[in-house]
């Protein structure tokens, strides 16, 4: 028998994101615009570090007690502490009743892993290992719970002919899967379409998942970024909480902190009782040691000293507030540059009802293409853009070059 020399593992594609970045970079078109990646960026189409993410960072350098020390294995005690009280709520019955099991992670997709894996090895599965992930979702998702054993499998929730919301092809999903069924549910600024259900739609999917004795794995990465609100961005997740639904709940603070290369998350999950919440965070404690050991501690204490600190905390809402408006600017300008000034077919008000980082444009794969080839302007095949990628100095070039792709004159 050979050494293995592994000339027959198959080569992977890249990944779509990157690739799509990595093509951007290449392009030394003046005016080429990227709105392909999920990154915040000011009006200058830079990368901004949040001023109180400056302030908490010079906190820690003039600490003479920092240390870099291990972290626990579930991590910083006050972050995730503190991450629990933001996501769930200060007062939250989960909380309260010491019934809230959360592990620092890294960032959301730790989370999301982490959350997974859980369920792969103790969830009482009654029919093969299954989730339902919305149509469309981050790309993502697919790949983690494949990984852990879990076989991913659709429900209706971007209805093209409206550019909004299947309500009802969601509910009826919810309401015809088997008993016990996991559902993954995006918290707020749904990814990648910007859809997200109103409050009563909440209420009626929440009453659903209860009778059906549904899970509901939430996925929280743009609290306080759909909105600017942090409380009003994890409604979803806190009505859930109080009535009673069987939960857990992945948060990242890579975009509303600006945290990206930091990775730094949370998963929170809700037993029924304290006795279980002990049982679980014992779990997850085996879980993480055997992966990654301890979590890494520069973010998780910048993080901890904003949500700890109520003059630091005012300062990261402020911040919040300025990146969630300057992309609810973008969407307002580009309505009108379509509808007022341009006169583009069709209807373009989902530009405007849609919320977060992300809108689903409604144009297909061959327009989408047409915009990267001729106009320089990169964004995924889906007409998914990051609304984060347009400012002041692109946005009329791209309402121009997207009415030209629209009328077909390219």
């Amino acid at each position: 028998m050979s050494a293995e020399t592994w000339q027959d593992v198959p080569l992977a594609p890249p990944d779509s994101i990157f690739k799509l970045t990595a093509a951007y970079k290449a392009d030394t078109f003046p005016q080429k615009v990227n709105l392909g990646v999920g990154a915040y960026r000011d009006d200058d189409n830079k990368p901004w570090v949040l001023p109180v993410i400056k302030k908490a960072t010079q906190i820690l350098l003039n600490d003479p007690n920092l240390d870099h020390e291990y972290l626990p294995i579930t991590g910083l005690p006050e972050f995730s502490a503190g991450a629990a009280k933001l996501i769930l709520g200060a007062d939250s019955p989960a909380i309260a009743e010491g019934r809230a099991v959360s592990v620092q992670t890294i960032s959301g997709t730790g989370a999301n892993h982490l959350g997974a894996l859980f369920l792969s090895r103790f969830y009482h599965w009654d029919a093969p290992k299954q989730i339902y992930l919305s149509n469309p979702t981050w790309a993502n998702h697919h790949a983690i719970f494949k990984n852990v054993g879990i076989q991913p499998i659709d429900y209706p929730y971007y209805d093209p002919a409206t550019i909004g919301l299947d309500f009802d092809g969601f509910i009826g999903t919810l309401q015809n899967a088997a008993p016990g069924s996991v559902f993954l549910l995006h918290a707020c600024a749904h990814n990648p379409t910007g859809v997200d259900p109103t409050r009563d739609q909440w209420k009626h999917i929440a009453e659903v998942i209860v009778a059906k004795n549904h899970y509901a794995f939430f996925d929280c990465a743009y609290q306080g970024f759909a909105s600017g609100d942090l409380n009003n961005d994890a409604w979803a997740v806190r009505y859930f909480v109080e009535k009673g639904v069987p939960m857990l709940v992945c948060q990242s603070f890579a975009k509303n902190a600006g945290l990206y290369g930091e990775r730094i998350g949370a998963l929170h999950i809700v037993p029924p009782t304290k006795d279980a919440a002990d049982r679980v965070k014992s779990q997850l404690s085996v879980l993480q040691r055997s992966e990654i050991s301890n979590p890494p501690a520069y973010g998780a204490r910048l993080v901890s000293l904003i949500l700890n600190d109520s003059a630091l905390f005012n300062d990261w809402n402020r911040d919040i507030k300025t990146m969630a408006e300057r992309i609810i600017s973008m969407r307002n300008e580009l309505y009108r540059l379509l509808t007022e000034e341009l006169k583009t077919p069709g209807s373009w008000v989902h530009i405007i009802n849609q919320i977060g980082m992300f809108s689903f444009t409604g144009i297909n794969p061959s327009q989408s293409q047409a915009l990267i080839d001729t106009f320089h302007i990169y964004l995924t095949a889906n007409g998914r853009i990051s609304m984060a990628g347009l400012n002041s100095h692109n946005i009329r070039y791209f309402a121009e070059s997207l009415d030209k792709v629209v009328r077909g004159q390219v």
